[in-house]
């Protein structure tokens, strides 16, 4: 699995369209977009978000971590 597609099944299961997440994580709904068509990545301060999000909502993060660790993200 890709990191997008973790995102893409993050935000779904809070039931909540790419605007609402967006404002849930303090960034721009394009950003969003870009992380689910691969055309950007998240930053390691909105991967602390985004955990945060899901340990709040209990949802899962590992996969999405997991992603963005293979990615060499975690090594900057």
């Amino acid at each position: 699995m890709s990191l997008p597609s973790s995102i893409k099944l993050i935000r779904p299961k809070s039931l909540l369209k790419q605007e609402e997440f967006a404002k849930k994580l303090k960034v721009n709904i394009t950003t969003v977009n870009r992380w689910e068509i691969a055309k950007c990545i998240p930053n390691i301060s909105t991967m602390k978000n985004i955990r945060a999000y899901c340990e709040k909502y209990d949802l899962i993060y590992d996969l999405a971590e997991k992603e963005w660790l293979s990615a060499g993200l975690g090594e900057k």
